[in-house]
């Protein structure tokens, strides 16, 4: 195999069986699965029903160092070792997040694995896919319509306009609508008030859809939604408004799992959304409970570094789902590891062996990170050909000396064949039951404090700093009884700080917090850290200046 193909060629060259064949693999019988054309489907609601009986197969969560512009290929990994367990004869499924418009017109070009390890069709996976996310938009609006609508005839539940806390949303980075002044142009429009909007995939009906179990789960949680405040601070709901049900409606499809195939025909569930540096950066529970149920292995992603996305794997996903996940898996990069070490971008093709030594600072505090939860840890090497022999030993000799093992990984080349060796190491840390999950936090601490024990015990902060607003805020949710969610850090993805230059494994930095967002339908509170934002904006020279259709009618430039 050449591997000097672009993804979307590989892709496009893809022999893909038809879908009915690849639910076939895990017992789908066709009747439940709903086709949107030959190779992607939604599973039905009757069938995960049908199946919940049945005894969980081992989870196995990939996730990787702080990301680098260099890039780890974590997907890229997730899918490959899918494809090696199914190799070595393991019934494996894949479950990961589907992708976001905004990052893929804007700086990522696309997001569905990479090389010979991509699942398929990738064009379909990074565009409009089966509309899920035009649908959580579309519920998200329906109950920013009914709140406006509501206020305009009477205003009969008394919201206080200035505490409208329920923004608009769309899946585009556009940051000239973070900040808007709406209802603007007289009487018949309303009262003009300050709104703005936010990604979609930071909306809270993305996180709800993703946590919520079921349908009757599902409106619970929308009908939960705070969606502003009366003047005597008491919180109005979406339930309130009468928007939960009319939302469920438009939720109905989205709720079902898609399932779609790797380039070596073996099943991946991509089902659901949320960005992992402000909301909680996991797929769907509905499709990762349903993959335990129907297969022997699942492997799933969590976004970015181990700090953001296995920790509220970990803290918000297991605990509210109930998981136990048997092994994780840390993606590095030789170029990474020599971007935390201090290397310029540009210089990343030459070797520096004391650089990638200086960057493993980076990998081995997320390596002690993820055993803090209890969970056994292999390190994947994502090889680029760029690599030299010398570097990857220094990885290795330094994963060696914690205790843990880093295994050489050449399935962007080469499919499931360069993967083999992790997929046994995999199979050897989940069968061995050396996994002692659990989450980093009991339930009943304070609001303030679990946000405290993830800045000290994965960030390695010196403190957190809030203002007076933000801590009563807390204290307010905890008297009101929200006090035993689980907090939700949005932060930068880029360091364990809240500065996102602040490469490797600093330590005794503050972290600064900015405001907290109750989401009582998702189930967490977001703590907004530094200067992230819950809408992006494009960069300078955005992916969809190079995205067009050639003569043939195919689209070129998704990477």
């Amino acid at each position: 195999m050449s591997a000097h193909k672009s993804d979307i060629e590989i892709a496009r060259a893809a022999s893909k069986q038809p879908i009915q064949k690849i639910g076939a693999k895990l017992g789908i019988p066709t009747e439940h699965l709903l086709p949107y054309g030959h190779d992607k489907a939604k599973v039905s609601a009757d069938f995960i029903q049908s199946v919940k009986g049945n005894a969980d197969g081992k989870l196995i969560l990939v996730t990787a160092i702080n990301p680098t512009p260099a890039g780890e290929g974590k997907t890229t990994t997730t899918v490959g070792l899918g494809d090696g367990l199914n190799r070595i004869g393991k019934k494996a499924a894949i479950c990961i997040r589907e992708a976001s418009l905004g990052p893929c017109f804007g700086i990522k070009g696309g997001a569905a694995g990479g090389g010979y390890a991509q699942v398929v069709p990738m064009e379909d996976m990074n565009l409009h896919f089966t509309g899920d996310f035009h649908a959580i938009t579309s519920a998200h609006n329906l109950l920013s319509a009914m709140i406006d609508n509501h206020i305009y005839w009477g205003n009969a539940l008394e919201i206080d306009q200035r505490r409208v806390a329920w923004r608009r949303v769309m899946d585009m980075n556009d940051r000239a609508l973070r900040e808007i002044v709406c209802s603007l142009g007289g009487v018949a429009n309303g009262f003009p008030r300050e709104a703005g909007f936010d990604i979609t995939v930071a909306s809270e009906v993305m996180a709800i859809l993703c946590l919520s179990t079921d349908l009757k789960d599902l409106e619970k949680r929308l009908g939960a939604i705070i969606v502003g405040y009366r003047r005597d601070k008491s919180a109005v709901y979406a339930r309130d408004l009468k928007a939960d049900g009319a939302m469920a409606v438009l939720l109905k499809d989205a709720m079902q799992p898609n399932i779609v195939q790797t380039l070596e025909n073996n099943p991946a569930f991509v089902h659901g959304g949320p960005f992992a540096n402000i909301a909680h950066g996991c797929n769907s529970v509905v499709a990762t409970t349903t993959a335990l149920k129907i297969a022997d292995y699942v492997v799933t992603e969590a976004g970015f570094g181990a700090d953001l996305g296995a920790e509220k794997f970990f803290n918000i996903k297991c605990r509210k789902a109930g998981l136990k996940p048997s092994a994780a898996v840390i993606v590095a990069t030789v170029r990474a590891l020599k971007m935390n070490g201090g290397v310029g971008k540009d210089d990343l093709g030459t070797e520096d062996v004391q650089s990638v030594k200086k960057g493993c600072a980076n990998l081995g505090r997320h390596i002690e990170n993820v055993k803090q939860f209890g969970v056994p840890a292999v390190v994947a090497i994502n090889h680029f050909v760029s690599d030299t022999d010398a570097e990857v030993a220094a990885i290795q000799d330094y994963v060696t000396s914690l205790g843990a093992k880093a295994i050489l990984c050449k399935h962007w080349a080469h499919g499931s064949k360069g993967i083999e060796e992790l997929a046994h190491e995999v199979v050897e840390l989940a069968e061995s039951g050396a996994s002692q999950f659990a989450p980093l936090y009991a339930d009943d601490m304070p609001l303030f404090d679990k946000i405290e024990t993830i800045a000290k015990r994965i960030y390695r902060a010196e403190e957190v700093i809030a203002d007076k607003s933000v801590r009563g805020q807390l204290r307010d949710w905890e008297a009101k009884g929200y006090g035993n969610l689980p907090v939700c850090m949005a932060k930068t993805q880029y360091s364990f700080s809240t500065d996102p230059n602040l490469r490797g494994a600093p330590t005794g930095h503050v972290v600064p917090i900015r405001e907290v967002r109750l989401s009582a339908g998702a189930g967490f509170v977001v703590v907004v850290t530094g200067a992230v934002m819950t809408m992006p904006g494009l960069p300078r020279v955005p992916s969809s200046e190079k995205i067009f259709l050639n003569d043939s009618g195919e689209i070129e430039g998704l990477f």
